[in-house]
């Protein structure tokens, strides 16, 4: 039985601290707040409650996998997941709007022929076959394995994207997926369909390499779920696993430094000078904090994945509290489409944020998140860029953009200012103080292509002993992503080097 430290208690630590509870070894988490969760926070008032972070989830087979492996209970015996139904609404910037089923291509194809013109559907049939094609051929090296030692392969285009002859020029595969947008899908509303899915990730499509088109495929492929009581309800779940499985937590302990010991993490000081022998460290917070922990160290061989040096957009969320009752017939989650989604993809990463921007509207049918049924908790979000590259507490630039949002959204609200009782809002300065990543970036998930870019660290470090877990970490960010990291490092300890993943 070894004892473990865990750095943080997101929920891809917390996945892997259970794992490793479950495998025999004493395990304790040490976070810096005081509270669980990470970036599943929640805001409540007035008997409004609001989830300040992801508010869907997709892939829920990583956690009902977690359950299984971690006890006896499976995930809906502790949590209510339903699945939203329609998927998504979308209002495209000249009016048309089309709501797009969940988890059927069929169904999705015939939504969009309706809305958008026959033949649209067939287009987008078309495009999916072939994002699926990527999926097969990436979904064991960036979800299922640790990071391959030949990572570089991972570089190559693993979409097919069919030639395209344009204009003179010699015909041409789409390298970015803004050119999958164009040239397969024929640009429009249905090439703005597409790249919205690069913007909710924080990717510029214009960038993103094509072999983002798995980010569609995984939505409507395995569907999108929604945690009743709202995604801080997962958290929860997960925590209290790792409590009955005897990990013991303790909050408000910021980790200054993690020890070594013969060329070993050997644990972890804390900021108060406390020091907590370990075998092994497990880190769930951005890498690039370690820089701190472990002044001097090389913690990345000169061929590795290193952490990514600029930070990653991040999110700006408005939380409105509405009079009235929600009608039966609204969509769970609508996407109110930026008439210039290419400005606003650039503008993510370096502001200044002047347009009009891609919100997305939650609006959950849930009765455990309104005070009663004449009430409705909106959240809207929208990606942006980090604090830094904008100052995000400048009030005059805040004030203008939560205007901006709370505008962009009355389109998918009906007399949404006429029923608004009170909002608050999250900036990127928020996501920085519950999830401690610089400028309150919010991770994307690992892809192939691009050079291989965009990839994320090895889950192994140049420490032995000192591993990664969490969103920061290989196979990337999103809630799937982060609980498949606890997978994989719980592999890495249990069984070593030789771990090649699930099978």
């Amino acid at each position: 039985m070894a004892r473990i430290a865990v750095i943080g208690a997101g929920v891809g630590a917390m996945a892997t601290a259970a794992r490793l509870a479950v495998a025999g070894h004493r395990v304790t988490v040490y976070e810096r707040s005081s509270t669980y969760g990470g970036a599943l926070g929640r805001y409540e008032r007035d008997g409004f409650v609001f989830d300040t972070g992801p508010g869907l989830l997709r892939l829920p087979a990583v956690y009902r996998d977690l359950f299984v492996k971690t006890g006896k209970e499976p995930l809906e015996s502790v949590l209510e997941l339903a699945p939203v139904d329609p998927a998504s609404r979308h209002l495209f910037a000249d009016g048309t709007e089309v709501s797009l089923p969940n988890a059927s291509r069929a169904g999705v194809m015939s939504a969009l022929d309706a809305a958008l013109g026959a033949g649209s559907g067939e287009r987008w049939g078309a495009f999916l076959i072939r994002a699926r094609e990527a999926w097969d051929r990436t979904r064991r090296p960036l979800l299922e394995e640790p990071l391959w030692p030949n990572w570089q392969v991972l570089a190559r285009e693993p979409y097919p994207a069919p030639k395209q002859r344009r204009l003179l020029r010699a015909p041409r595969q789409a390298a970015t997926l803004g050119e999958v947008a164009a040239w397969e899908l024929g640009g429009g509303r249905l090439g703005a369909l597409l790249e919205s899915y690069a913007l909710e990730y924080g990717l510029d499509p214009d960038t993103a390499p094509a072999a983002a088109a798995v980010l569609p495929y995984m939505e409507q492929t395995f569907g999108s779920w929604y945690v009743r009581g709202g995604m801080r309800e997962l958290a929860r779940a997960v925590y209290e696993r790792c409590l009955a499985r005897r990990v013991s937590f303790v909050f408000d302990a910021e980790v200054a430094r993690i020890t070594e010991k013969e060329g070993r993490a050997a644990g972890v000081e804390l900021a108060d000078g406390t020091l907590a022998e370990a075998d092994e460290v497990v880190c769930g917070a951005d890498p690039r904090d370690l820089e701190q922990m472990l002044p001097g160290r090389a913690l990345w061989e000169a061929d590795a994945v290193r952490p990514a040096a600029a930070a990653r957009p991040s999110r700006f969320t408005v939380l409105l509290a509405l009079r009235g009752a929600r009608p039966s017939d609204t969509a769970h989650r609508t996407v109110a489409h930026s008439p210039d989604a290419a400005a606003e993809a650039r503008e993510a990463f370096a502001g200044p944020h002047t347009g009009r921007p891609t919100v997305t509207v939650l609006r959950p049918d849930d009765p455990a998140v309104r005070p009663d049924d004449d009430h409705e908790a909106v959240t809207l979000t929208a990606t942006v860029a980090p604090h830094g590259a904008v100052d995000w507490t400048d009030e005059p630039l805040v004030r203008r953009y939560t205007d901006a949002l709370i505008e962009a959204a009355a389109r998918a609200v009906p007399e949404l200012r006429e029923r608004l009782l009170w909002h608050e809002v999250r900036t990127p300065v928020d996501v920085a103080q519950a999830t401690g990543a610089g400028g309150g970036s919010v991770p994307a998930p690992s892809l192939a292509a691009a050079g291989a870019t965009l990839l994320h660290p090895s889950n192994t470090t140049g420490l032995p002993g000192l591993h990664l877990a969490g969103g920061w970490s290989h196979p990337g960010g999103g809630l799937a992503h982060a609980g498949m990291s606890g997978a994989l490092v719980a592999g890495l300890i249990v069984e070593g080097e030789g771990f090649r993943g699930s099978q």
